[in-house]
């Protein structure tokens, strides 16, 4: 369906008629000139105008619909679509994902083989973010520093992106809890949504924060925010020993500096759920019990997308001034040859 924004501007077109009709003619005063064969151009410009009559008329027709393709564009032609109805819902969640230098580690057992911490919350958490659809996601990075990677909006595909491009040593080695913590609040608290979660996932403690993440959580609930905190990292990983054998091998806890109080404290405050994922496995699962614990709305509202037509008649336009000029300058180049033609038979 074709909408016209300023449907009034057709109104104008009669406007070169009128112009020719009513408009004073142009008096013009041309100073009195000695011509030589006079006689012989007065005939020529009688006999050229006969014969360029038809080429003058076509060349009327072409202005005519030169000035009415201007109009169009003019009155803004939009072309709208079929009503779209999309998902919306009044929670705005952020996720706040730890890439310190020890989320490189390799302790994420999948099948035989062991990832990284970080390539694990990768994977999963694009799942995640694929099923909130309806949801206004935000992304946070934190290592030594926070910073928001993506402000909250719903263009999860944009976030899920720039989740799996997240890098290691991006935000410093260190971990800044409080400091995410904090600017995830100072987000949220912007918004005047009715549900605000922030989800927080980590393998260590606090180390650069300029305010404690207890702190942080304190001013998170007192404006309504929850925060579910997720600790990552296994509890047990063998080590190998002389040239890769059994012999002098060892069982270390990767997860050692996991303050898990902490965060078991952040998500007590603020009237969430601390979960633990020693694997991928554990991580997806804790994942299915978020978007149960907040799911989705349902609510949708109706979009129509709307097309700008206007570059269309300005095309035709254009199209018709070049006609114009070629019939113009054909028409000059013919009087030119037929003048030379009668002036030399003249001079004969």
């Amino acid at each position: 369906m074709i909408e016209w924004v300023w449907p009034w501007m057709f109104l104008l077109l009669p406007l070169p008629w009128l112009v020719y009709r009513f408009a004073p003619k142009a008096r013009t005063q041309q100073p009195a000139l000695r011509a030589p064969f006079f006689e012989q151009w007065q005939a020529l410009d009688t006999a050229r105008g006969s014969g360029t009559a038809r080429s003058g008329a076509l060349v009327r027709v072409l202005l005519f619909l030169l000035w009415l393709a201007l109009l169009t564009a003019t009155a803004r032609p939009m072309w709208v679509g079929d009503a779209i109805e999309l998902p919306d819902s009044g929670r705005d969640l952020m996720l706040a994902v730890d890439i310190s230098g020890s989320m490189r580690i390799e302790d994420m057992r999948i099948g035989d083989n062991l990832a990284r911490r970080i390539d694990a919350v990768k994977s999963v958490g694009a799942q995640f973010i694929d099923r909130r659809k309806g949801d206004r996601l935000g992304l946070i990075l934190f290592g030594s520093r926070a910073y928001v990677q993506s402000p909250l909006s719903f263009d999860t595909a944009t976030v899920r992106r720039f989740l799996l491009e997240a890098q290691i040593g991006f935000a410093g080695k260190e971990t800044a809890i409080g400091d995410a913590i904090g600017l995830a609040v100072k987000r949220l608290r912007e918004r005047p949504a009715q549900s605000r979660v922030l989800i927080l996932l980590t393998d260590g403690q606090d180390t650069a924060s300029s305010v404690q993440p207890v702190e942080a959580a304190r001013m998170a609930a007192q404006m309504g925010i929850r925060i579910y905190t997720i600790g990552m990292g296994a509890d047990e990983l063998s080590m190998p020993g002389l040239f890769g054998s059994s012999f002098g091998s060892r069982t270390i806890n990767p997860s050692a500096e996991l303050d898990e109080a902490s965060l078991q404290e952040i998500a007590s405050l603020t009237g969430a759920s601390y979960f633990r994922a020693r694997n991928p496995a554990e991580l997806a699962t804790i994942y299915s019990l978020l978007d149960e614990l907040e799911p989705v709305e349902q609510q949708s509202s109706l979009y129509r997308p709307r097309q700008y037509l206007g570059y269309l008649p300005l095309g035709i336009a254009l199209g018709i001034s070049f006609v114009i000029a070629i019939l113009t300058l054909w028409r000059s180049r013919s009087g030119a040859t037929q003048s030379a033609t009668a002036v030399i038979e003249g001079a004969r």
